[in-house]
């Protein structure tokens, strides 16, 4: 996820940058995550993929822009299930359950280092994760059913 102040990515009404997380989860139960590649925003860090809405992009439409820039995907958004807010960044993020519609990926190397399927635990226990992917997931668990997301 890189998320910048540039002309397309305006601050909100709230005064933050806001942007989407995704969250896709394969049949063996693993997340789908990313490492950044190191010329973007918190480089070679474990994250969710996302990015910020541009202009009048609705939640829905960034995931799905930002899935097929990143990792050449397509996605269906199902339902967002976290907000978080840093004052101090003026940055809002909105962490959204996806189905991915297929796994053959096409990851785009400015942006990604590296694909990664992690488990609850292998994520919960990365010490690369970026803040907030911990609470996102915990989100995901409290909110989705056990058996397949």
């Amino acid at each position: 996820m890189t998320v910048t102040s540039t002309p397309s990515r305006t601050l909100q009404a709230d005064g933050h940058l806001h942007g989407v997380i995704v969250a896709c989860q394969r049949g063996d139960g693993r997340w789908l995550l990313i490492r950044r590649s190191a010329i973007v925003t918190s480089p070679l860090k474990v994250c969710f993929p996302g990015g910020g809405i541009d202009g009048h992009e609705s939640q829905q439409q960034t995931a799905r822009r930002e899935m097929l820039e990143e990792l050449g995907v397509d996605i269906t958004p199902l339902r967002r299930v976290w907000q978080q807010s840093w004052p101090k960044k003026k940055l809002t993020l909105f962490g959204w359950h996806a189905k991915l519609h297929s796994n053959e990926l096409h990851p785009d190397p400015t942006e990604v280092a590296e694909v990664l399927w992690l488990t609850d635990a292998q994520l919960l226990a990365h010490p690369d994760a970026l803040p907030g992917c911990n609470e996102f997931l915990l989100a995901l668990i409290a909110q989705l059913p056990a058996s397949k997301c």
